[in-house]
């Protein structure tokens, strides 16, 4: 199928390798060999970055972060828990490091990177229950950290937006630690896979129909997903009741799969009395920032990510 991608994206998409989600091993080593080669990323101003275990959930192992705070800070900062994507199966901390990086540089916050288990090792719930014990540890901590309680909030893109939207419904659920914002960036948020863009994208670049039936597949377990008894945490789409909830900012591509389950969740959110901002991004395909980042529409996406996050967390009265 041809699709109308943005003219700076042409290229790289008919130019980006084949992607075999069934060998996810073999995907992880590329993602680490790829890290090694990286020139580290040199942030908009110094800051101070290390990392960290805390304690996991009941009866798991302590669970990696990273934090990232601005050097030289005075006073307390917002703090942002940031969940990276790889489809619940693949990704990392280190994979994500740039965009931890960027994040607290350029808002002028604390982020906390999640190392959270991977599926299918470690299948729902143990890589939520990670980051939501990485939320608490942080929300307990936050004076050693630098953090004001009143502007934590959560974030990630792709699985990590999905997570990021599970982790705002838990602490809601189980009555905290209190979220100000969610940032939810191309989420994978539906295991039914019955919107019209996940019936029409079986082809697009970088993710395809094919690619996100294995990752709830590896995620719930074999044969679960679109069944009846796929929790509402694994697949934020089928909550009932989404009030409540922090204000959300989510982000969506045209030519992505994804697309209209993330249009769909803004719209429930908004029904539901959440103040929600979404934007649809034309001509873009999933992650297509970070594999085109000249692009206009890139800078432009970036640029709009990082004003919400500055928004959604006060940031402005950091500076």
């Amino acid at each position: 199928m041809t699709y109308a991608l943005d003219p700076e994206l042409v290229e790289w998409a008919a130019a980006l390798p084949e992607f075999s989600f069934t060998d996810y091993a073999e995907l992880r080593a590329a993602e680490e060999a790829a890290l090694s080669q990286a020139p580290p990323r040199q942030p908009a101003v110094p800051l101070d970055v290390r990392d960290l275990t805390v304690p996991g959930p009941s009866g798991a192992p302590d669970v990696p972060v990273r934090v990232y705070a601005p050097s030289g800070r005075d006073g307390l900062l917002p703090g942002l828990l940031y969940i990276h994507g790889g489809g619940f199966v693949m990704g990392s901390v280190g994979g994500f490091d740039s965009e931890a990086t960027r994040i607290s540089a350029e808002v002028g916050a604390v982020v906390v990177s999640v190392e959270y288990r991977l599926a299918p090792e470690s299948p729902f719930p143990a890589g939520l229950e990670d980051c939501y014990a990485a939320l608490t540890w942080v929300a307990a901590h936050a004076d050693e950290l630098g953090i004001d309680t009143g502007r934590l909030g959560v974030g990630g893109e792709s699985a990590g937006g999905g997570l990021s939207a599970a982790i705002a419904l838990l602490a809601r659920d189980r009555g905290g630690p209190s979220l100000c914002f969610q940032y939810l960036g191309i989420p994978e948020l539906d295991d039914r896979l019955d919107t019209s863009s996940m019936l029409a994208f079986h082809d697009t670049p970088v993710i395809s129909r094919a690619y996100v039936e294995l990752s709830w597949d590896y995620y719930l377990g074999e044969g679960k997903r679109g069944g009846p008894d796929v929790s509402p945490y694994a697949a934020p789409a089928r909550v009932a009741d989404l009030s409540g909830l922090p204000p959300a900012y989510v982000a969506a591509c045209e030519f992505d799969p994804l697309r209209d389950e993330g249009i769909a969740y803004a719209q429930r959110l908004q029904q539901a009395g959440v103040p929600t901002e979404l934007h649809l991004y034309p001509g873009t395909f999933h992650g297509s920032t970070p594999f085109v980042p000249d692009a206009t529409v890139s800078r432009r996406m970036v640029a709009d990510q990082l004003d919400a996050i500055r928004r959604g967390l006060g940031a402005e009265r950091s500076r």
